[in-house]
């Protein structure tokens, strides 16, 4: 398992995290998701943390903070030395029914992370990350009561997920003109069968030395090789009742069609292929992955034991590719000549 460094800090994470997402009760919206125990989720960090892995990912609205309280017990009972991991958790989603329950305001993240660490059974979190975006709270505000969660000495570092570029530079400029802790991390939807993520916030985070760290890299499952065109998937299977992420479904049976034959060279499966051509962008700092039982979560850590030939890259990324869009195909077109006075 190899580590890299979280962006610009000097925080050192493996290059896969895992996710606790299936961590759960198995009752309600999150019952598609997963229904793993407390028996079983102690099993899944075990065996994570015994293949390398030392960064592990969850959030208070995981099954209304079921999964924060699975991960705090399984962490306890595992005794680890608290530097030995890093714990990366989230604020913004519904923990009530209350108006101040959810959001980003100060007042909703200074009780959350409290919320978050009675739950967790820690001292700390060392990447505290906003969940998404709240329409009614400034950014100055959310970031302020952050950076008061990091001089608080509850918070370690902070990160973003699921923003579009021009917000996720508004907050970066925000936080250099008023000193404040700035975002880290970007943790967004990025697979074979969703490559948004390059066309703008994968310039913006090599630009401002951000961490990307990628979220549901099977696509829902549909990149586990275990669907078909026609729609048949494993019985019990995610995408049965919860669909999602949006999945171009044709752009992503073509990526399995030239998936297939790979893994049957490597002698490995799908999933491990498509987390492999993950693993091997430049970008990525941690992939994080999410299992239900030890058999999957040992597939899926194997894959950074992959390495894809080159040919097989290409390959994929030709399967793969974004349709052109605009500004894109503009500036390239207007940018030809000036690029060749370098060769």
């Amino acid at each position: 398992m190899r580590m890299k460094k979280l962006g610009a800090t000097g925080l050192v994470v493996s290059e896969i995290c895992l996710g606790t997402m299936t961590f759960s009760s198995g009752e309600g919206f999150w019952a598609p998701i997963g229904n793993t125990d407390q028996a079983g989720a102690t099993g899944i960090v075990r065996a994570a943390l015994d293949h390398g892995v030392n960064f592990i990912d969850t959030a208070d609205v995981y099954s209304a903070g079921i999964a924060e309280t699975m991960t705090g017990n399984a962490l306890k009972s595992l005794a680890l030395p608290r530097d030995q991991f890093v714990l990366a958790t989230k604020v913004l989603g519904r923990m009530g029914p209350g108006a101040n329950q959810s959001g980003l305001s100060r007042a909703h993240i200074l009780h959350a992370v409290d919320a978050s660490l009675k739950r967790l059974q820690l001292d700390y979190i060392d990447l505290y990350q906003t969940h998404g975006r709240d329409p009614l709270t400034p950014l100055e505000e959310t970031l302020d009561a952050l950076d008061a969660c990091v001089r608080a000495g509850k918070v370690r570092y902070i990160g973003l997920c699921n923003l579009p570029a021009w917000e996720i530079a508004k907050a970066l400029g925000i936080s250099a003109q008023r000193a404040l802790a700035r975002f880290e991390s970007v943790q967004a939807y990025y697979s074979l069968a969703g490559r948004d993520l390059e066309r703008e916030i994968v310039p913006l985070a090599k630009d401002q030395n951000l961490a990307i760290l990628p979220w549901s890299p099977l696509a829902g499952g549909i990149l586990s090789g275990k669907f078909s065109a026609e729609g048949a998937g494993p019985a019990g299977a995610r995408r049965a009742t919860f669909d999602f992420p949006p999945v171009d479904r044709e752009r992503a049976f073509r990526v399995i069609d030239v998936m297939r034959p790979m893994a049957a060279a490597h002698a490995v499966s799908v999933a491990r292929v498509a987390l492999a051509w993950l693993l091997q962008q430049s970008v990525v700092t941690s992939v994080i992955i999410g299992a239900r039982t030890n058999e999957q979560l040992v597939d899926n850590l194997a894959a950074a034991d992959l390495q894809l030939t080159a040919e097989e890259m290409t390959a994929l990324d030709t399967a793969s590719a974004l349709p052109s869009e605009y500004p894109g195909w503009m500036l390239e077109r207007q940018g030809s000549d000036r690029a060749a006075v370098i060769k």
